[in-house]
Formats: C-alpha cells, structure tokens, sequence
C-alpha cells in the first residue's frame, strides 16, 4: 500500500519522457542523403496537446555549437558528438539540448541503476536529436507551420533503425526493476505489463502521440537493410550504433548491471530445491510396508505360540496363583488364603503401600461421614472463596495471545517490527459477485468485439460503486468517546497531509470512484457519432498501467486512485485465469485502516467504524449480486460470540448429566419406596461439586492474573464433568454394593467403602493432575493455560468428591434410611413392614453390573476370544502407527468459526477469488552502516552491488516462487535513494530554513541541494542528512523516486534523524491458500533471512522476515517435537505417579502407560482418517485424551493389581465386574451426550 503512491509520478514518467525526447528530436528530413545533413534545427513551436515545444524543419548542414554551456551539455548527454570540444557539428541546438536533458530526468531515475540500458536508451535519442547525419535514416512525412514567422515544425517522421538495435536495447532494459513498485521499469515505457512487451510495442508507444506526452509521432521502422521509400526514392539507412549489453560496463569508471537488473549478469542459477518426495519401499508407501511386515511378524510369532498353547492345554497358563496374596487379605474383601508362596521384596512393599492407603482413606471416609455438616460447610467456604476469583477473570480472544509464545523468535520480531514501524493495517474488505453470470460483448472501434464477464456490466458497477460510496461515508457515535467517527478519521492516507483520501484498493478507484467518469466516452473526430472510448477500453489501459495519470485510450482519463496510489489488478480482481482480467469473477474492495495499537483511543475509533461496518454490511441487500465480507475485528467476535453460545451446551450438558446420575444411582426397590430410594439430591449435589471445582480453579487462576481462553471454557468443563462423575459412580456404586455389616455403624460403612475405592480415585486424579501440571510446560500459551486450568480443576474435584461428597452420600443414605423424601426431606413415609424387602446381593447389581459379570467379562476372556482381541488391537495400533506421519499439520480457520458466521462465506470466497500473497518485509536490524559504499553494496540490487546481497538474494528468490514463497523482488528505499539524489531537480531546500522543498513549488527560495556524488551515490557525510528529504518527497511527473508514499514508515531515523536505525524492505508471498502454503511460506523467508545474515557479515545485525500470518503459523515449524514432548512428558509423569500410588508395581503401571500410548495412537490414526489436522487445538485435545484415558485405564487397571482371586483371569474378570461397569456407566453417558450436543 506504501509503494502504491510512488508510482503515480510513474504515469507522466512515459509519457513525459517520450513527448520531450521527441520533442528534441523533430527532424526535418530532405530527400538528399548527404553525410553532414540535418532534418532539423532549433525549436519553433509548441504542441497545443502536451505543451511541449516542436522542432524546426531544417534541410541544411550541422552546425556548430559556440555557446560553452551547450558543449558541456552535449558533453554530458551525447559525448561522441562532441568529439572537437565547441567545433563539434550537431543538428541540435542548446535549446534542444536542454529538453533532451529535461526528458532524460525521469529515465535517468528509473533506468540509470542499469548504466548499459540508459546509455543505450539515450543514444538512440542522442542519435534522433543531435548526429549531424540525421538524413540517413530519418524521414520527416508531416509539417505544419511554426509559431514565427517563416518558420515550420515537423508534426510526424519515421525513424529507420536496425532490428538487432532496438533488440539490444530492449534485451538491455527488459529486466531493470523498479524497486518501489515491485515491477519491472520498462512497463512504464511500453504502454502495457513488462510480460506482454516486445521491442516494438516499446518503440512504438514512445513514438506515439495518443499517450499524451509525445508532440509529434514517431514511427520507428525497424529493418535489417536499407530501405529504399517509393514516393522519394530515397534510401535511408537503419541507425544501428554499437549496443552495450547489460552485462557488461559502459566504461572503467561503472558497473555492469547486476543480476537484479540483467539475466545475462547472474550467475548459473541454483536449482531449485526439489520437492520432498515421499519414503516409499519397493513402490509402497515406506510406513505402511514397514507395519505390514511387522505385524506379518508379530502374527508369525503370536499366532504358533497361541496354537502351543491350547494344544497343551495352558489356554490358562497366565493363571498362576499370585505370590503376594496373603499380603493383600489384611485389607481384602476376600480373606481366603490359596497359597504359600513367599512374596518377594516388592511385593510386600506393594502389599503394605495398599493397605497403608486403604486404612488411611477408611479412617478418612469416617471422618468425613461421622462430621458431614463440618466438612460440607468447611468445602463451601473454601469453594466460595476461590470462585469469587472469577469477579477478576480475564478472557483472552486476541489469536496472538492464544496461539503465540510472548518469547516466540517469531512473537519477537513482531514486537520488534512495530516497536520500530508501524503495526500493519488493519483491513476490511468486500468480495462481490454478479448473480447474472451471462458474459458482454464490448464493440472495439473500428477493431471488432471481444468478451467480458458479467461484473463489467456498467450497471452492475454503478450499483457497486454506490455501495463502496455509502460505505466511505459512514458514520457511528462511539459512546466511550463520545464523538462521531468516519472511516475519514481512521483510514491509512499515504500522502497527507497533501492528500487526504483513504486509500480504496478497487477496481472503481481507476473511475476515481466516480459515477460520472464511469460514464465518459469518446466520440470518433470526425461525425463524433461513434464511440471510440469507454469504461471498458479505459479499464483494459488502466490494467496494464495502474499509474497512469492519463490512459492509452482516447479517453486520456488518469488510472490512479484518488488517494495518489495505483491499484494494482490482481488486489481488486478475483477469479480470472492467467492474466485474462476481463474474465474476473469477482470484484475485491478493500478499504485500508491505521493500526495504532499504542494509542487506545485511535483502536477504540477504528473497532467503532468496523462494527458499523460489519451491522451495514448484514443488513445491506442486493439482488444483483452476493458479498462476502470480513473486517479486521470479525474473528476476533466471532469466537466471543461462539464461546457465549458454548456456555449454553455446558449448562445442557450438565443437565444431562445430572438427570443421567440421579436415574443411574437410584436403586428403586418398589413403587412405594420410588420417592425415597431416588438419587436425585445426590445427583445434583455431585454435578454442584463438579461445576464447583471448575468455577475454582479458573477463580483461582483469576486471582493470579493467568487469563481464561476460550479452550478453557468449552473443554475443561466436559474434561472434568466426566472425571468428576467417574468418580461419583464408583464411591456411590461401592456403598450401594457392599452390605452393612451387623456391628458396623453408617458412618464406618462409608468410612470402609472410601477404603476401598479412595486409593484408585487418589490414583487416576493425582496421576490426571500431575499429566495437566507437566503439559502446561508447554511452549503453546493456549496448551499451557488449558493443561493449567484442567490439572487445578481435576485436583479440586477430587478434594471435593473425597470430601463434600462423601458428606453429601452420608446424609442422603440417613434421609434414605428414614423413609424421608428425595428433596424434600421434611417430608416422611411410614415404614410398612409389607413394602420392606429383604436387600439382597442381586439387589444391589444393577444392569450394567450384571451384563458386565454374567456377558461381557466372560466373553472377553475366553481362551480363544483373548488372542483375537489382541490379533485385532495390534493389527489396529500397526495401521495407525503407519497413518501417523500422514496426519496434516496446520490450522483451517473456518474450522474456529459458528456455522452460521459470515466469516464462513468470507474464507470460502477468499480461497476461491483472492489473487494476491500477503506482503511479507525483511527487516534489518538497528546496527548496519549504510553510509559506506561497502557496506551499501551488500544490500543493495542496482549497479556495482553484489549479486549476494540482500535485494540480490531476495530477486533470486522471487524467480523460483514455487519453492521460495516469493512473488516479487523487493523494493528498495536504498537503490531508489540512489537515483533521487542523482536527480538533480528532486532534492531542493529553501535558503534560509534549510528544510526540503518539493519540485512541484513554485519559490524563488528554493536551491538544489548541494548532495556530493561519489560514482552515483551520495558521499557518506551527505547520505543521512538527505535521506530524510527523500523519505518526505511525495512522487511527481519530475520526480517519481520521491520515497514518501513508498518508504515512509520503512526507515527509522535516530537521534534527531542523524542516523539510520531499522530498516525494512517489502515483498509479497504468492498466493497462500493452505496451512501447508502458509507454514512453508514462513520457513522459507526465515531460510532467506538466515543466508541474508551470513551475507552481511556485521556481528549484532540480524535480517529477519515479518509477515502478519507469521506469528500464528510459527507454531507449526514445532508442532511435532511440541507433541512429542507434552505427550511424553504426561506418561512419564502418570507411570511415576502410578507406580508409587501402586506400591512400585512397575508391571501394572507399564500396563496403563501402554494402553495409554495405544489409545493416543487410535485419536492419531483416526484424526488421520478424519482429516484433522494437528495444531494446538488438537494437541489440547490429545492431552485431554490422556486425562480421560488415565481416568478409566487406571481404576481397573489398580482393581487388577489388588485383586486377591486364584488366577490372572479370575482377576481380570473380578476387575471388569467391580470397577469396569462403574466405568462403563460414565463411559456410555459420554457417548450419548456427545451425540446429542454435536447435533447441528
């Protein structure tokens, strides 16, 4: 956007340089071929068009130039005519001269940081205006008559030149750049995109007086021989001096042209780096060969060792009697003693651990019964206290906040850049397609018709052009302020304060957003009756010229924006193939604002405006055609209107579950009894627990100043809502299972049950909290606030269920035992001996429990069911391995969105019409010396530079886009600074201020400045203190270098501006579209970055790349060591924890570990299969994995290692019929609540 407005002094540069060379060169050609003479001399006239001066048709010898001023003139512009000092012999007199001199201003600027292109560029004018051999190729075919008396002026003549001449030339200055537009110079000559000119659309278009700038035609004639002209008969030969290739100097004194600006300069090219192809084996897909063969092995093994073992009958040879059993029976249900094996070491050690957990929690769960009210009230007040936390919760919804580490390299070099810039813009944009899509057909006069898409109706445009109008003029009041703000109060305007403007990337912006100048035509001269010019032929001239102030059509209307900026094509045009923009599909209309984020009330203006925005745009509607549209606040709303609606599902959720665990609890044992032996008080006190432990930890955390995301919101609630109901089952399921014994009191039968069961619920929670606590090591702030939040949540909850609940199960089983209602526990039932039933030991299995142990348990561990299990799991977990390194990495933002978000449309349509990559900048940091021409060369990308310097590297890149990322060269506020200060009209000051003065001012107190030349770049005493005059000069027809628009904000000026501190320079990416686009982008710029640093060679400067995607994508460059480690780190802490908790029973801790890894192996593989990719939502989401696996592998896993019957299958069946259907319960309620709360 800064580089926009440099370039309209770009519009005059071809044509002002072609009218005033022409000007100079009018010849006045005679049918004589003599050696010595002219067809022109001196000027006598003005051209009423362009109001430049025409030459005198003179048919005479060359002539002498006295005046010494006009020697040194001709010494300076064409010394090979100037050979015998003030007896030289020229067709040029020292006015023509002079306009010479004044139309080489603007080629000088944009063509001299190729010294052979410009010297080839200006000899074919030096040979057009002065050799006094004129004749012998010009060809004067109109006059008219002078301004004085007796006196004419050529008005057209042909001009004879070689074929290999106009060649070389163009060969020589087909590639110079134009660092300030991104573009190649010679499009500013030709008329049309550097791609699409050849030599004679070149010469052709400066010789042409349509482009408004030039006085008098020119008709190159490009030949190889003589030519002989049938009306004359005379023979005139093609001017065909000797061309200077661009890769070679024009003299000892300069440089060839670098590399930047010359092919034939470079060196071979490095090839670029080939794509990664994929591992394959023997044409397979490597991981998948490998799998197949390891589990062919793993079959190859298991399945004989099986077979083996049936055949001998050891279907149960892992059915051993267990060592340690004595040591269990002082604390088992079952006191039977089977063996007398002595336990070794760490089986006592294993043994002593559990019964030493087991009589802790009892005497635990007695105090807790025996006391309810204390506990209860004590937990409340506790609760109550954390959560009021909540009152200073900090929600965070900026995307930089969640996704990027504040120490990030990346994090970083943002802070950086907008600590020493400005931050990038802020942008709201319309993307508009036409509902009719019949194509136009455009009359071309006199040439035919050719066809346009529907967006090119005048009237479709007329209706566009009132929506961007009604847009530009929008008002809101911002309450806060207390001020009415306009988009004119936010808007970025490159030029002010000369121009004021906001600046509109549109396509309507070439009309200069005018109704009126979308309806100018251009009548035919002659009967004015027919159209020779309209919207479209204006378009098709401003598309190949954004700069133009006045197009190639007979319209003559500028191309320019209104804010003093071209709009390039492809940022108001979408959906065209190649370069075909006739054929766009969709209109892009982006209106640009200001990003202070340092000043708070400027944002609270811009967010003001792009909320009116965003309501305008909802409610506008059109018949004609469709919008999508986003501004630069709209995700960030969207995401905040998304996590209110979450706060809907958790409380739908929680209803569920509560209705789910008072049915599930209640053992309803008649009709009678329904009222008093329902669960739904308990059930709700158990959900109020676990909501609770939620509402304490973020309450805490609020206390610390650790900000709540939206992650937090809409996962830790379900993570610890199943834990927590987990739980609940167990602790309420053991009570209701185990009889009272005859001596035994409440409170001790709770106080027994919590023995029971306390050491597992210790196990899964502490484990689950130590897994969270070690994840939030992780360099993600969203994964490492999540991993904070869930482990202090799950900690909680387990305090509180071990705790308050037990309380909570205590007073409910006393109202129970009274015959008093659910809920309302003032009322009372008579106790009727007739409704009172025996309660026996099936009374107290419920469904689940009965299908488990008479079904499911023995089932599963037949002798032929087990080994198929396994065949089937490892089979499962050998194809997941192999889908794991498949998985995409990345980001769809769409996915963060509501489904019924605008955003949606937005990203669909920008996906599918967007033509342009984001502007990406290689900064340099403060430290580098750019006063000294060593230090110069190795940034800059015009003559004598190096060809590994920074712009040298970076135009290496923009030729291999597929690989590098790079669109475009870089501009170069260096290389353009160089030729504004060789500019001798550009730099001026008033006398007595010392202060800059633009060429366009008109005061007699403005002198040139006194800039000292060391071979084309200011000496190093002079190049800071005019640098700053440079950055202040807005670009004109005389000076289109001026850096203001283009370099503004790109160098940081020190110390009262007598340094240069940090500097960037811009490019574009090509066009981004996936996350692998977007990671690869970033990865390659750094890449660049890195090898521009090496080249620099200054210790303490860095180069690195800044983009606005940048800080959001680098995550991605780590996603998979992140993974690795957050997950490791998690196992490794719950196989310790497991490990102590189960007396250093490494084999039963190992077992949980794997079934873990397994089941993360299964979300991988089916992520794979679902085409989820990873990014930090997802690894939040493996992580709560772990959580919820540990919850449930860790229970039946501790139910396994206690278990005191014969054998190892006894054992596993005792464990899946005890702690397994407990589990199984919250596991069924987690499927169907999911089910529900994921319907649309």
């Amino acid at each position: 956007m800064e580089s926009s407005t440099l370039t309209h002094t770009t519009a005059t540069i071809a044509a002002s340089t072609l009218l005033l060379l022409l000007v100079t060169c009018m010849p006045a050609v005679s049918v004589e071929t003599d050696a010595d003479h002219c067809v022109w001399y001196g000027q006598c006239g003005i051209d009423p068009k362009t109001n430049a001066p025409l030459n005198c048709l003179y048919n005479g010898t060359a002539k002498p130039l006295a005046d010494p001023k006009a020697v040194d003139l001709l010494q300076k512009l064409c010394p090979q005519y100037a050979t015998n000092g003030s007896d030289s012999r020229t067709c040029c007199s020292y006015d023509q001269l002079q306009t010479l001199d004044l139309n080489m201003v603007l080629p000088r600027q944009f063509l001299l940081r190729c010294p052979s292109c410009y010297s080839n560029f200006l000899q074919l004018y030096c040979a057009l205006t002065c050799n006094p051999q004129q004749s012998r190729y010009l060809a004067v075919q109109k006059t008219a008559e002078g301004d004085e008396p007796n006196t004419t002026v050529i008005t057209s003549l042909d001009y004879y030149l070689s074929a290999d001449y106009a060649n070389g030339m163009f060969n020589s200055c087909k590639d110079v750049q134009f660092p300030g537009n991104n573009q190649k110079a010679i499009a500013l000559f030709c008329g049309r995109a550097a791609d699409e000119c050849t030599p004679q659309d070149w010469l052709n278009y400066m010789g042409d007086t349509s482009n408004h700038k030039t006085p008098f035609t020119i008709d190159f004639v490009l030949t190889s021989t003589p030519l002989t002209r049938n009306d004359t008969r005379s023979v005139y030969y093609p001017m065909n001096d000797t061309i200077i290739p661009c890769s070679e100097a024009t003299s000892n004194a300069t440089h060839s042209c670098s590399c930047q600006d010359c092919q034939a300069a470079c060196s071979a090219p490095t090839p670029p780096v080939p794509p990664r192809q994929p591992w394959r084996i023997l044409g397979f897909d490597a991981m998948w060969f490998v799998m197949v063969c390891s589990f062919g092995g793993f079959i190859a093994l298991f399945v004989p060792l099986v077979v083996w073992s049936l055949a001998r009958g050891r279907a149960d040879a892992y059915g051993k009697p267990r060592r340690d059993h004595e040591l269990f029976t002082c604390c088992a249900k079952d006191e039977s003693r089977v063996t007398e094996v002595k336990p070794s070491c760490l089986e006592k050690l294993n043994a002593r651990c559990e019964c030493m957990l087991r009589r802790s929690f009892t005497c635990w769960g007695v105090f807790c019964a025996g006391h309810p009210m204390l506990v209860l009230f004590a937990g409340l007040v506790i609760s109550v206290s954390l959560s009021c936390g909540i009152l200073m919760m900090q929600v965070t919804t900026d995307p930089v906040e969640l996704w990027s580490e504040p120490t990030s390299t990346v994090r970083m070099q943002r802070d950086y850049y907008e600590s020493h810039f400005v931050p990038f813009f802020r942008t709201e944009q319309l993307i508009i397609r036409a509902v009719d899509k019949d194509p136009i057909v455009h009359e071309y006069y006199p040439q035919g018709q050719q066809q346009f898409s529907s967006i090119f109706r005048k009237d479709f445009l007329h209706q566009v052009l009132d929506l961007q109008l009604s847009v530009e003029r929008l008002t809101v009041h911002d309450e806060k302020l207390n001020r009415t703000v306009s988009l004119g109060d936010v808007c970025f305007t490159p030029l002010a304060p000369d121009n004021t403007n906001c600046t509109v990337q549109s396509m309507l912006n070439y009309y200069q957003n005018s109704h009126e100048m979308l309806d100018k035509v251009a009548l035919d001269p002659d009967f004015q009756m027919f159209v020779t010019a309209d919207y479209i032929d204006h378009f098709m001239s401003c598309v190949s010229d954004p700069v133009a102030i006045a197009d190639m059509s007979d319209l003559h209307t500028p191309c320019i924006g209104t804010y003093g900026g071209p709009v390039a094509p492809w940022t108001a045009l979408g959906g065209y193939p190649g370069f075909e923009y006739g054929n766009a599909s969709a209109l892009l209309i982006s209106f640009i604002v200001q990003n202070r984020k340092s000043d708070p009330e400027f944002l609270q203006m811009a967010m003001s405006w792009e909320k009116a925005f965003v309501d305008f745009m909802k409610s506008y509607t059109n018949e004609n055609f469709t919008i999508s549209f986003n501004s630069e606040r709209s995700i960030e709303d969207e995401l905040e209107r998304e996590s209110q609606s979450d706060i809907i599902t958790i409380l739908v959720s929680y209803l569920i579950m509560f209705a789910y665990v008072s049915i599930a609890l209640g053992h309803v044992r008649d009709g009678y009894r329904l009222l008093v032996d329902s669960k739904i008080s308990l059930g709700l006190g158990g959900v109020l627990i676990v909501l609770v432990s939620v509402t304490t930890s973020i309450g805490t955390f609020s206390y610390a100043g650790v900000p709540v995301t939206l992650i937090i919101v809409e996962v830790v609630p379900f993570l610890v809502l199943a834990v927590g109901v987990d739980n609940i089952f167990i602790l309420v399921q053991a009570y209701q299972r185990s009889v009272r014994r005859s001596d035994e009191l409440l409170h001790e039968h709770v106080g027994r049950m919590v023995g029971e069961v306390g050491p597992s619920m210790l196990l899964s929670s502490l484990a689950e909290t130590t897994a969270f606590f070690i994840g939030s090591m992780s360099s993600m702030p969203a994964v490492r606030a999540f991993s904070l939040y869930a482990a202090l949540a799950v900690l909680v909850n387990f305090l509180l269920q071990i705790t308050c609940f037990i309380s909570l199960m205590t007073l409910d089983s006393k109202r129970q035992e009274r015959y008093r209602v659910d809920i309302l526990c003032c009322v009372r039932l008579n106790q009727k001996t007739e409704h009172v039933k025996p309660v026996t030991t099936e009374d107290q299995e419920g469904f689940l429990y009965k299908m488990v142990k008479h079904c499911y348990a023995p089932a599963l561990l037949s002798k032929y069911i087990r080994p198929a299990v396994i065949i089937v799991f490892v089979g499962w977990i050998f194809a997941c391995v192999a889908m794991v390194n498949k998985i995409e990495i990345g980001l769809d933002q769409s996915l963060s969105m509501p489904e019924d978000s605008f955003v949606l449309d937005y990203f669909k349509s920008m996906n599918e019409y967007l033509s342009v990559g984001p502007p990406v900048y290689f900064v340099v940091k403060d430290g580098f010396d750019y006063t000294t021409r060593e230090q110069q060369n190795k940034v800059c990308g015009g003559n004598g530079c190096s060809e590994e310097s920074l712009l040298g590297q970076l135009y290496k890149a923009s030729t291999q886009p597929a690989s590098s990322y790079v669109a475009h060269p870089a501009s170069s506020w260096l290389d353009d600074y160089f030729d504004w200060s060789a500019t001798s009209p550009c730099c001026r000051v008033y006398k007595n201020t010392d202060e800059f003065c633009n060429v366009s001012v008109v005061n007699d107190t403005c002198v040139a400045c006194d800039i000292h030349q060391e071979q084309g770049r200011p000496a190093p005493e002079d190049f800071v203190h005019y640098l700053r005059f440079f950055l202040e000069d807005n670009p004109n027809i005389l000076c289109a270098k001026g850096g203001h628009a283009a370099y503004g904000n790109a160098v940081e000026l020190l110390h009262n501006q007598t340094s240069i501190g940090a500097t960037y320079f811009m490019s574009y990416h090509t066009v981004l579209k996936t996350s692998a686009d977007y990671i690869n982008a970033l990865e390659s710029a750094q890449q660049i970055s890195q090898n521009i640093t090496r080249s620099l060679g200054v210790p303490g400067v860095e180069v690195f790349p800044y983009s606005i995607f940048y800080v959001f994508y680098e995550q991605y460059l780590t996603i998979i060591p992140a993974t690795v480690q957050s997950l490791g780190l998690c196992l490794a802490a719950i196989f310790v924890v497991a490990s102590v908790l189960l007396g250093f029973d490494f084999h039963s801790a190992g077992i949980i570990i794997v079934t873990i890894a397994m089941i993360l192996l299964s979300m991988m593989g089916l992520m794979y299969l679902w085409s989820i990719p990873l990014n930090a939502i997802s690894l939040v989401n493996l992580v709560m994995t772990v959580g919820i696996a540990v919850e449930f592998c860790s229970h039946i896993t501790r139910a396994f290692a206690t278990s005191v019957k014969l054998t190892r299958v006894e054992r596993a069946k005792d464990a899946l019929t005890e702690m397994g259907s407990s589990v199984s319960e919250i596991i069924l309620y987690a499927a169907l609540s999911s089910q529900l709360l994921c319907r649309p």
